[in-house]
């Protein structure tokens, strides 16, 4: 049963209803042979019901990612629905048979793992990350979903909220509008012309039954492939897939629409931006994925991408701020971008003529033979590099089959190393034509527009979801998850302490035949740059690229592209290399980084595009938004308030630079951490051979800053006119910080808070409950003298104030109540648990080593800090946050629209009940005894709609009799006639009969009562105080009924008379579109003891319905005759 609408006044909803119906087409049983072979640590597999498998063992960390892509993306989406694969992600999140979508977030939580899904124009893949040994609760997971979602009307209503939100910020950004009307443009009349993400629009018409088509069509295991990597059996999880997947049908899916390019024109699309410095691209169709010339044309942009390259000469010599080559690359199609950057204020026809002339040089005189050769290395050398991650290589795998259509990566690695220069050369000259492009041309500029589609979303009336924070799990996860302990810590670096001062630290690695290095000079921008030379470190830093005193920028990125490597120098420094060539590698990166060419002219060149860049960038709404937090949360003079302006940077000098580099550049603030295949002892000797003479003069400067007092509580606005939704920040100083044990009850607290996703206290509060943002959460920061608590979120302008209120009562909870054992325990759990993800990689074993050390912290700090948690109790948590958490202090700021005056929702007095103030509005009517009285009841209202006055009547014999006629008098016509009579249903409009669907009659027959209010108090529907708003300018309670069903509507009753002010819901039509609905209510008198609003005004969507009473009469004797 539906929600009960108040039927005296809910006629003008009718007009909205007409039909839709969705035909299913049969679908036929697929079946083929089991398939499975092992080969060494891999092992491939198909079940009988088609779905493939690839497990791969990798040993790096206990860890395990596992990726399963179904082949269903944008491309496969119904007409006129983009963002039905979208959607069907989002709803992969919600309920499924045998496991609620707020059970999926628990588990996530309590493994400590980390999942997430994407979707792309040609398929949409789910993955998680975790500890390996809860590898069967994700299979469980993903069989689970595989055919068990439930995809219901309900659960659809509350995510679509969420998903509008998410559309509504993707759209605030200008960029990404202008690339969707180049996709257009490039893919007219095909499957790729519409990205995925969705429109509003689509949204609104989109129906659970749309999705349970799309689900049935495509979601199943013969259009899948599962990749499962990390430190697993091959075998018992083979087994284990086969028992959980196995009994899964397969189904044949529909015929895919083959692509069939048409001709277009090349066009240019000119909008402006709010960053602070602009773009052109070059839009180009490429080939596909599943293209042969698909390797060809990724090293075609790698060449345009080499530093060597024309292009990236284009901001070597300054005439661009930046470049940049890639592919948007779809399987049977592609867009390939080209793009420069150019000051604010700088001449866009010059820019865009500078990028066009290496592009026509290109088309002219052909790729260089030796980038070609450098490329391909560099893409073979991944595939050695990725085996440094599960995730990494099973992103490989899943690629590589999903999206490439082939066997294996190394298919993939061998079509790359096929590539010729000719192949590179016909690719370019076939796709990078001038007259068949697209030009999109990004200009900064403050004066933007909100962009269309992008009203208001959210709401309490919009998504919302299961609240609860702690929930049953299924049998399958209980167990595996009810026991907390220690995780496995696989590290144990070597750690020396170098002659002239460095700190090395080794770890040693088999997985790969690669090494990674990371370095750190510990310094300060804002203490050690000299007075009025801001902006010093930021130019020395650009100068790194140029080269060395022995070897001129083009010979010194020539004998990196020769071994491959990956280079970075200055404070923050690294190289990534093949370990056979480790020996190159650091030699290039020691010359690099103790003895940097800084020509004059390359200096010449940094000074200006960073002044110019500046120029710009302290106008844009991110730069004014980290000042404006900046200057709220650090006292006047500080040096975390000291910026480069252009002004400074133009006063400069290479001399400048020279000096601040022997200042800075020191081993004995120098920490370089090793990581791979390598032995600390050699990895010794290698660093002492080329960093060994490196000395530091002069006293060590002291880089870490003094302690600052406690913030003051302020409010910033910056105005950002682009965009639809709103960014807030608020934060305060913690006098808290890293050699302060009380940080790890500050950080268990914030998971719980806004640290831990679904699972914490303000996402279930603001986005699940109320529906106000897309998503809200917490975070700490702690470091050797300065930490910060912040929380962030993002929503509409009439949102803020309500999810500010929300974020300090909990804020409030947090300091004055224990939070509870099941809460405490959840929090422990996923820091705990979570431990190895943070070092699963060698990526992420480097700068986390790194991090450590020059923080002053253990090797072994996750492990430390796990101590502690396990030890924790709610009390300490309680107290921390009491001690240390200042919301009075908070400083506040907010980027976007100004946020507008809406109703705050404040908390209702402890005594008052959702049913005393349901049975208080009864009494004021009439009381209950009067209204049960009723047999009959009718009613004559004057209307007007849009300007169009109306009579309507309307007439009730309870139980289950009711009549509506609308007239429009001056014509004498009838506009709408329904008639319920018990299971009789019928409706007309403009005299002609409207046939019903079930569904529909279901609805109009909700409306035979007049006093719906009077079953809340059954155990039909759920009460939920709200709080106390402002309704037309008085107090008025709110009350959420939501039925059993989930429908739910809110009502406002006025605190002194008890009479009902307002009534708002959402409505979604036959045609699938979700309308909103506000009908207040004023005026009261009494007709026969019993209190009748007089004047009523409905805003159903963009419809506004204005009622006047003017008669109405109680038990006059209807008869089941006037119901005909």
């Amino acid at each position: 049963m539906k929600l009960k609408r108040n039927t005296l006044f809910s006629c003008a909803l009718l007009l909205c209803i007409g039909s839709a119906s969705f035909v299913c087409q049969a679908q036929q049983a697929y079946a083929t042979k089991e398939k499975v072979e092992q080969n060494g640590n891999i092992l491939r597999g198909t079940l009988t019901n088609g779905l493939r498998v690839v497990i791969v063992r990798n040993t790096l960390s206990p860890m395990v990612t596992t990726q399963i892509t179904y082949l269903a993306g944008g491309y496969e989406t119904p007409e006129n629905f983009p963002g039905t694969a979208h959607a069907m992600e989002h709803m992969m999140f919600r309920d499924s048979k045998g496991m609620t979508g707020a059970q999926l977030n628990e588990m996530t939580g309590k493994m400590g793992a980390e999942n997430n899904a994407f979707t792309t124009s040609d398929a949409t893949q789910y993955y998680f990350m975790a500890p390996s040994n809860y590898l069967d609760i994700l299979l469980h997971i993903e069989a689970t979903r595989m055919r068990g979602d439930l995809l219901t009307e309900n659960d659809w209503n509350l995510e679509k909220g969420a998903i509008e939100q998410e559309v509504s910020r993707d759209i605030s950004n200008p960029g990404f509008l202008a690339y969707q009307e180049a996709e257009q443009t490039l893919y007219n009349g095909t499957g790729y012309a519409s990205d995925p993400l969705g429109t509003r629009p689509s949204f609104d018409k989109t129906t659970s039954a749309v999705l349970r088509k799309f689900y049935d069509d495509w979601y199943v295991p013969n259009n899948a492939i599962f990749v499962i990597v990390g430190d697993v059996n091959l075998q018992s999880t083979w087994n284990k897939i086969k028992e959980l997947f196995g009994a899964i049908p397969g189904r044949t899916t529909p015929e895919r629409v083959k692509i069939k390019l048409e001709d277009f024109q090349p066009k240019t699309i000119t909008k402006t931006t709010p960053s602070g410095s602009g773009s052109v691209l070059f839009m180009y169709r490429m080939p596909g994925q599943q293209s042969k010339d698909y390797a060809a044309e990724q090293i075609l942009m790698d060449v345009l991408n080499n530093a060597r390259s024309a292009l990236s000469a284009l901001a070597v010599e300054g005439k661009v701020l930046g470049s940049d080559a890639g592919v948007q690359a779809f399987s049977h199609g592609g867009i390939g971008q080209i793009s420069v950057n150019f000051a604010k204020g700088a001449k866009v026809d010059s820019t865009k003529q500078e990028l066009n002339k290496v592009i026509e040089n290109l088309l002219k005189n052909g790729v260089p033979a030796d980038l070609v050769e450098a490329s391909k290395r560099a893409e073979i050398a991944q595939f050695e590099f990725n085996k440094n991650s599960s995730t990494s290589l099973a992103s490989e795998w899943s690629n590589a089959l999903a999206w490439q259509g082939l066997q294996s990566p190394q298919e993939a690695e061998q079509r790359l190393k096929e590539v010729t220069v000719a192949d590179v050369n016909r690719v370019a000259r076939a796709c990078l034509q001038s007259d068949k492009r697209v030009t999109i041309i990004l200009t900064p500029s403050e004066n933007g527009k909100r962009p269309p589609n992008s009203q208001g979303f959210g709401g309490t009336e919009s998504f919302a979801g299961n609240d609860k924070l702690d929930v049953p799990l299924p049998e399958w996860a209980a167990k595996g998850l009810s026991k907390l302990e220690m995780p496995h810590w696989t590290l144990d670096p070597v750690t020396m302490k170098l002659d002239n001062g460095i700190t090395l630290i080794v770890q040693p690695e088999t997985i790969s035949k690669t090494i990674t290095l990371a370095g750190h000079i510990d310094n300060n921008a804002g203490i050690q740059e000299p007075e009025e030379q801001e902006g010093i470190s930021n130019v020395l830093g650009s100068l790194f690229d140029y080269g060395t005193t022995t070897m001129n920028r083009t010979a010194f990125h020539k004998a990196l592209d020769e071994i491959s490597a990956s280079e970075s120098a200055g404070t923050e420094f690294g190289l990534s290399v093949l370990s056979k060539y480790f020996d190159k590698g650091l030699h290039l990166l020691a010359e690099n980084e103790l003895h940097p060419a800084l020509p004059q002219s390359a200096f010449d060149v940094q000074q200006k595009s960073l002044a110019q860049y500046l120029a710009g960038e302290m106008q844009s709404p991110n730069y004014k938004l980290s000042m404006a937090l900046r200057r709220g949360l650090y006292p006047a003079g500080d040096p975390a308030l000291r910026r480069a302006t252009p002004a400074t940077v133009d006063s400069l000098t290479l001399q400048d630079a020279e000096n601040y580099f022997n200042k800075t550049f020191r081993p004995d603030l120098t920490t370089i951490v090793v990581v791979g295949d390598i032995t600390p002892e050699k990895a010794k000797l290698m660093v002492e051979k080329y960093f060994g003479n490196w000395k530091a003069e002069g006293p060590k400067p002291d880089v870490i800053p003094s302690v600052v007092p406690l913030n003051d509580s302020s409010y910033h606005l910056v105005n950002n006119a682009y965009a639809s939704q709103d960014q807030v920040v608020m934060a305060q100083t913690l006098d808290v910080y890293l050699d302060n044990a009380e940080r790890y009850a500050l950080q268990l607290g914030n998971e719980i808070l806004g640290g831990n996703g679904f699972s914490s206290r303000l996402m279930v509060d603001i986005r699940v409950k109320h529906g106000y943002a897309y998503g809200a959460g917490s975070g700490m920061s702690f470091n050797r003298t300065r930490s910060l608590f912040f929380i962030e979120y993002g929503s509409d302008p009439d949102k803020v104030k309500p999810v500010d209120s929300l974020i300090y009562r909990n804020l409030a909870e947090m300091q004055h109540t224990p939070v509870s054992d099941t809460e405490l325990m959840n929090a422990k759990q996923f820091e705990i648990r979570s431990i190895p993800l943070e070092v699963s990689s060698v990526d992420g074993i480097a700068s986390s080593l790194l991090s450590w050390s020059w923080h002053g912290e253990p090797l072994d700090e996750p492990m430390v800090a796990a101590r502690y948690y396990l030890n924790l109790t709610a009390e300490q948590v309680q107290a921390a946050f009491k001690k240390y958490i200042q919301p009075a202090n908070l400083v506040q700021v907010v980027e976007g629209p100004p946020p507008t005056a809406t109703a705050i929702t404040q908390a209702a007095p402890s005594d008052v009940s959702a049913e005393s103030i349901i049975r208080h509005y009864l009494q004021a009517i009439g009381g209950e005894a009067k209204l049960k009285a009723v047999k009959d009841l009718s009613m004559k209202l004057s209307a007007d709609m849009m300007g169009h006055p109306f009579e309507m009547d309307q007439e009730f014999l309870l139980p289950d009799k009711h009549l509506m006629k609308m007239v429009m008098a001056a014509q004498n016509m009838t506009v709408m006639k329904v008639v319920v009579n018990g299971d009789s249903v019928s409706m007309q409009r403009m005299g002609q009969h409207i046939p019903l669907q079930a569904g529909e009659k279901e609805e109009l027959k909700q409306n035979t009562n007049p006093f719906p209010e009077m079953d809340f108090l059954s155990e039909k529907d759920t009460l939920e105080l709200l709080g106390v708003q402002k309704i037309n300018g008085r107090d008025a309670y709110a009350v959420k009924v939501t039925n059993k069903k989930g429908h739910h509507s809110t009502y406002y009753f006025d605190i002194k008379t008890g009479y009902e002010l307002r009534k708002a819901s959402s409505v979604k039509t036959p045609q699938g579109m979700t309308v909103k609905n506000v009908t207040d209510m004023s005026n009261y008198k009494p007709v026969d003891g019993i209190e009748f609003p007089y004047n009523i005004v409905t805003q159903n969507g963009p419809q506004k319905f204005t009622m006047s009473v003017q008669d109405i009469k109680v038990n006059s004797g209807l008869q089941e005759s006037d119901f005909k």
